[in-house]
Parts: C-alpha cells; sequence; structure tokens
C-alpha cells in the first residue's frame, strides 16, 4: 500500500510499499543481495559443469590427477572468461539482451583455451573439444540468464520525477507487458495531490521532498521525465546521493531499457551525441571490412541457391530480378536487387501500394522466399559495391519521401548507409504502414548512436535466428496505406 501525507498536514513523508499476492504492478523482490548471489553462483555452475564433463570425457586413459589438473585449469579458464564477458557489458548490451554478454565470454574462452593448449602440458584440449565445451556452456549460459532475469534477478525500481504525461510512453510500454525487469515505484512532480492516483505510478510528493522520497522508496534508477529540470531537482538529488541510487533522463533510460529512441519525446540535442567528442567512433574501413567478410561467406553458403530460386521465379512472368531505386547513405539514390516475389503486375496502375494480409499478388514461392527472406540475396552485390552494408536502416522508395517527411527526424537515418539487416528488421519485421514505420525509425536511431563492432555481430547472430524461425510478418501487414509501394516493406 501507499500512504502519502501533504506537506503541509505533515512535516514529512510516510512511504511504504508492500508487494501483494496476486498484485503484478508489484512483484515479490528477493534481497539484492541474496539475488546476486543466486546470479553468480548459477553462472558459476553452467560454467563448469559443461567444462568438467568434457575435460574428463576427453582425457580418458590419462591418471586421475593429470584429468583433475586439466579440469581445474579449463574451469579456471572458462569461469574467468566469462566473468570478464559479463563485466564487459553496457547499455547497448543491455539492450541487446543477455546472450550477447554470453557469447562474448565464449568467444573469449575459446581464443585462451587454445592460446593455453599450444604450451601448457596438461591443460591441452582439442579443437573438437574446445568447441563442444563453447557450445554447451552457451547454451546453458543462455537459458540461465534468461531465467535469471525473469525469476531471480529483483525488478529495477523506477522512481519518475516530473510530469507523468511527460512519461505516458513508458507506462504504456510497461501496461503493455514491454516492462518486464522494471518497477515503477512512484512520481515525484510540482502538481497537487491526484484525486485518482495510476496504481502503477501513485504521486509520492512535490520536488522539494525528493531527497525524502527517495530514502524511504530506495530506488534504483531516477527518470527525469523533462529534459529541462530546474536547479533544484538536481540540488535535491545531490543531497540524496548517499541512498546510493542513479539518475537518467527518459530518453536514455528508452535506450538503455528497450533498445530505441521515443521519436516523439526526442530533444533537438539528442543529435549532438551521435557528433559527440566522447562517442566511441565505429571505424568506416573495420564496418567495410566486417561488410565484405560476411557478404562473402554469405555469398558462398548460398551461391547454390540462386539458380534454384531463380527456377522457382521464372515459374510466372516477368523478370528474375527486381530492380528499384532506393534511398542510400545522405540521401543519394541507388538502385536495389531482389528476387522477384510478386506477380508482374503488382503495380499495374502505376502507383505504389502496400503488401497486406494474404496479399493476393503474392507468387506461391514469392511468401516463403519472404518468410526466410531469400527473396534479398542479391543485395549481397550492393554490399560488395558499397551501396548497403550488412547492417543497418532498411531503404526505403524515394516515393516514401514525401509522406513520411512527417515523422520527426526521418532524414537522419540517412547518415550511415542502409544495411541487408538491421536492429529495426530483427525486432519489427515488415513495415507496412506510417505508423509501423515511425516504431522502426525508433530502433534505427537507437543504432545510430549506439553502432559498434559487438552490435552488428550481435544484430546478424539474431538475424539468423529470425531466418531460421521463419520471419511470418509479411503475412502480418496492416491495412494498405495509398501512396506505399508493394515489395519495398523491409
Amino acid at each position: 500500500m501507499v500512504r502519502v501525507y501533504d506537506q503541509a498536514t505533515k512535516p514529512r513523508i510516510d512511504f511504504e510499499v508492500r508487494a501483494r499476492e496476486g498484485d503484478s504492478a508489484l512483484p515479490r523482490r528477493l534481497p539484492p543481495r541474496r539475488a546476486a548471489a543466486i546470479r553468480e553462483t548459477g553462472r558459476l555452475v553452467v560454467v563448469i559443469g559443461p567444462v568438467i564433463a568434457v575435460v574428463l570425457a576427453s582425457t580418458r586413459g590419462e591418471s586421475w590427477t593429470d584429468r583433475i589438473i586439466a579440469a581445474t585449469v579449463a574451469s579456471a579458464i572458462w569461469a574467468l572468461s566469462m566473468a570478464i564477458g559479463h563485466s564487459l557489458g553496457g547499455s547497448a548490451l543491455t539492450a541487446l539482451g543477455p546472450r550477447v554478454a554470453v557469447v562474448r565470454g565464449v568467444l573469449i574462452a575459446v581464443v585462451v583455451s587454445a592460446t593455453v593448449s599450444a604450451w601448457l602440458p596438461g591443460a591441452d584440449l582439442s579443437a573438437l573439444a574446445i568447441w563442444l565445451v563453447a557450445l554447451l556452456v552457451f547454451a546453458a549460459g543462455a537459458g540461465w540468464e534468461t531465467f535469471a532475469l525473469r525469476k531471480v534477478s529483483p525488478a529495477v525500481r523506477l522512481l519518475l520525477v516530473g510530469k507523468l504525461s511527460d512519461a505516458s510512453t513508458l507506462l504504456q510500454d510497461v501496461r503493455r507487458g514491454r516492462g518486464g525487469g522494471y518497477e515503477i515505484v512512484g512520481v515525484v512532480a510540482d502538481a497537487d495531490l491526484p484525486e485518482e492516483q495510476d496504481p502503477q505510478a501513485p504521486w509520492l510528493g512535490h520536488v522539494f521532498q525528493l531527497d525524502r522520497v527517495i530514502a524511504e522508496s530506495q530506488p534504483d534508477l531516477v527518470v527525469l521525465t523533462d529534459h529541462h529540470e530546474p536547479a533544484a531537482t538536481f540540488s535535491r538529488l545531490l543531497d540524496a546521493a548517499q541512498a546510493g541510487f542513479r539518475v537518467v533522463q527518459l530518453t536514455e533510460f528508452y535506450e538503455y531499457a528497450f533498445g530505441r529512441v521515443p521519436i516523439e519525446d526526442l530533444p533537438h540535442d539528442w543529435f549532438m551525441s551521435v557528433l559527440h567528442l566522447y562517442q566511441r567512433r565505429y571505424s568506416r574501413a573495420v564496418k567495410r571490412a566486417l561488410d565484405l567478410v560476411g557478404a562473402s561467406l554469405l555469398l558462398l553458403l548460398t551461391l547454390p541457391l540462386f539458380p534454384l530460386l531463380a527456377l522457382f521465379v521464372q515459374q510466372t512472368d516477368g523478370p528474375v530480378i527486381l530492380r528499384q531505386a532506393r534511398l542510400g547513405e545522405h540521401g543519394k539514390l541507388f538502385t536495389i536487387y531482389k528476387f522477384r516475389t510478386m506477380r508482374a503486375d503488382a503495380e499495374a496502375f502505376g502507383q505504389a501500394v502496400w503488401a497486406v494480409v494474404d496479399d493476393p499478388r503474392l507468387t506461391r514461392t514469392g511468401g516463403v522466399m519472404r518468410r526466410l527472406r531469400l527473396d534479398e540475396l542479391p543485395q549481397l552485390w550492393n554490399v560488395f559495391r558499397g551501396d548497403m552494408s550488412l547492417v543497418g536502416p532498411r531503404p526505403e522508395r524515394p516515393e516514401f519521401l514525401s509522406e513520411l517527411q512527417h515523422l520527426p527526424y526521418w532524414t537522419r537515418r540517412h547518415l550511415i548507409k542502409p544495411g541487408l539487416t538491421g536492429w529495426a528488421q530483427v525486432r519489427q519485421g515488415y513495415t507496412a504502414s506510417a505508423d509501423a514505420t515511425a516504431t522502426k525509425l525508433s530502433y534505427d536511431f537507437w543504432y545510430l548512436r549506439h553502432r559498434s563492432l559487438t552490435v552488428d555481430l550481435a544484430i546478424l547472430l539474431r538475424t539468423v535466428l529470425v531466418v531460421l524461425q521463419g520471419d511470418g510478418s509479411a503475412s502480418r501487414s496492416p491495412a494498405p496505406v495509398a501512396g506505399k509501394v508493394a515489395d519495398s516493406q523491409r
């Protein structure tokens, strides 16, 4: 329950929150130290277990002393490497998900294990054994991190400071179940006590009472909903700094927690972060090298499919390869290539049209190709030419420009090269309306600010998983919108 007394009737705030059985807004929380101990113990077990099992199985015939030494050395290497992988996290890794830290730790462990095995007697493991350990540790580690995030780690307690109306998007996302792992303990704002309080965000007092509210509610994060908070607010926050909380703006919290930027609340100066002195640069040479190496490997793996896909497309009238003009880096036009997935008369009237649910214009094989994203394989040529990158925002057709420019900062997505896949694609899928485009734009801006080699590799990995699962977004497109283009939703 929440009890609030106005400052005029009582000189302090008596704040008490008790988790009630069946109350989803206030989940039962493990004590932070106990939760941390359980999480770290679980991480150690899911690493050491597979390592010991594989090492003992691969060193049969040797003495038990040698086998124990090998298992101990290997366990230490993998446990330390996984700890380093988790410690190198940041805001980008948090948004990408816990599996990214697991992958980073596994890669570190593989490199260290291979190096140690080459020169340390008693710790030598075959390449097959090392990769088997890597596979088992990744599977166990990813499963444990997902379980711990949902069942073990306590919810991060959020205290909103500022106008509640400015945080309406956040409250909606929490109500829709997108705020897993976060709990809003209340709101502090310079407003009168509302007659009807939001049970998910109760009013706890005025800004001049902020230090008392923080001391009694013990939030983990203080989220500032207003981009222009007065100096008195920061003074109160400093007075309460001993409580051990962190402070973040609403926009930055969305980047950290949800991996997107709410464009409806985006201030103009946010884009300064893209050009800021302390912004970690992602070298164009490194990204270009990743594009060339990745595109070459992907082409070698999929080249046998090209004749088969071309044969399927030829079963209906029309060209095998569809050519379309798209907007690239800095708005420069280039020609994109795709296997045709619709009938030749899909735009018979010369007017571009969105795809719809069970679009009758899709050929029999076109729907399958789209779900598996096989129609986009010819775009590897665009990557080799430098028109596109492996990872980036999806390029739109110039016909969209006049209709999409009403979206805030839409043309700023052209600051980087478009991509064969991207953060917005793996999170949102197809775009079939202006509203869906706005949502994808919020993910594109997150990538614009946080792009790095680690982020690109994580997106490529997630793309593989999406393709293997089958992307059904082509059949989930909303109703058509006049002036849009078929065969260009992604």
